[in-house]
């Protein structure tokens, strides 16, 4: 199990982690949280359902890490075929943008918090590492936590596909993106094994 998530009977997942690992993942979720940012301001009008109809942003973040989270609904490689075209897209991606782009961000928070409170738990539970053990539940959390976290480190990596990555696994050890390679490709690993747990 050391590295590696395992099924659980009746569902779920476990991994062995140990302190260092717990407090790196620990690490990175925390800092996604305060890369995605906080909620929406608060309503004070007294109307629960004014946050269902709270319009998001309509622009694309300019962080090159937050534009990797929330992605343009209507961009792709391909060229639009006109100035037109082009408009066209736009607009369609700002008003998807702008009624999305808040729940995809609370969910993003969401599952970042799960993996939080889950290492606080384990943490706490002694030292020198433990098994984390998840729900289902909490396995497809910490399975778009991981996610996020390798899209997050990938893309201040610069990497574009997985021709890129097999490059950094011959970094020399004085490259100074050498620990953030050590923890994209460690939490890919997670990210397969678990994906691999919840597979039916």
């Amino acid at each position: 199990m050391p590295g590696h998530f395992e099924p659980l009977p009746g569902g779920g997942a476990a991994v062995a982690l140990d302190d260092v690992e717990i407090s790196i993942i620990r690490s990175l979720a925390v800092q996604l949280m305060e890369l995605i940012g906080p909620g929406p301001a608060e309503d004070t009008s007294g109307d629960p359902l004014a946050g269902l109809f709270a319009e998001g942003p309509s622009e694309p973040p300019s962080d090159p890490v937050l534009r990797r989270l929330f992605p343009d609904a209507y961009g792709g490689p391909e060229e639009p075929a006109s100035a037109e075209a082009a408009e066209e897209r736009r607009a369609y991606s700002a008003e998807f943008r702008r009624y999305t782009e808040n729940d995809l961000r609370a969910g993003k928070r969401e599952n970042a918090l799960a993996v939080i409170r889950s290492l606080d738990a384990l943490a706490a539970a002694g030292e020198g590492g433990a098994v984390l053990k998840l729900s289902p539940q909490e396995s497809r959390q910490w399975l778009g936590s991981l996610n996020d976290l390798r899209l997050a480190i990938g893309s201040r990596l610069e990497i574009s596909d997985e021709d890129d990555s097999d490059l950094l696994f011959h970094l020399p050890d004085e490259d100074p993106r050498k620990p953030m390679v050590m923890a994209y490709l460690w939490l890919g690993g997670l990210q397969e094994t678990l994906v691999s747990t919840l597979m039916p």
